[in-house]
C-alpha cells in the first residue's frame, strides 16, 4: 500500500521595494514645502519649540508636571497652524489659529511661572528668547484669526 507523501513545492514571493530615485527635498526647496511650512508664523513656532524643549530638558527633578505642561502647549502651537491651514473654510482656519494662539498664551503664563519659581536659572536667556518668539507668534496669529 502506497502512502501519500506530501509534497513540499518551494513558493518564491517577490517583494517589491519602491524606492525614490529623486533625493529628500530640502525645507528651503519651496516645490517640496507643504502650504502651512511656508507660514512665518509656523517657522517661528518651531524655533520656539526648539527652545522650550531646551528649557524643559534644564529643569530640575520633581518639576514634570509643569515641564510636561509647557511640552503639551508648545507642541500644539505649530500642529495647529498646520491643521488649520489644510482646512477649506476660513472659520475652519480662524478656529485653529484661535487654537494655536491660546496655546501660545499658555506657553507665556507657563514660563512666566517658571519665572516666579526660579526653576530655570540656567535657562534664562533661553527664556527671554521664547517670550520674544511667543509675542511675534501670538501678533501673526491675531492677525491671522482675522
Amino acid at each position: 500500500m502506497l502512502v501519500p507523501v506530501p509534497v513540499l513545492v518551494p513558493v518564491l514571493v517577490l517583494v517589491l521595494v519602491h524606492e525614490s530615485t529623486q533625493p529628500p527635498r530640502h525645507p528651503d526647496d519651496k516645490a517640496g514645502v507643504l502650504d502651512y511650512q511656508r507660514l512665518d508664523a509656523y517657522q517661528c513656532a518651531l524655533q520656539f519649540a526648539g527652545l522650550a524643549f531646551q528649557i524643559i530638558k534644564a529643569l530640575p527633578r520633581g518639576n514634570s508636571a509643569l515641564a510636561d505642561q509647557l511640552r503639551r502647549a508648545t507642541m500644539s502651537i505649530p500642529l495647529n497652524i498646520a491643521e488649520g491651514s489644510g482646512k477649506t473654510t476660513a472659520k475652519e482656519r480662524r478656529r485653529y489659529h484661535a487654537i494655536a494662539r491660546g496655546s501660545a498664551m499658555e506657553c507665556g503664563a507657563i514660563l512666566d511661572v517658571l519665572r516666579l519659581q526660579d526653576l530655570h536659572p540656567q535657562a534664562d536667556s533661553k527664556a527671554e528668547e521664547a517670550r520674544t518668539l511667543l509675542v511675534r507668534i501670538v501678533s501673526m496669529l491675531t492677525r491671522m484669526c482675522r
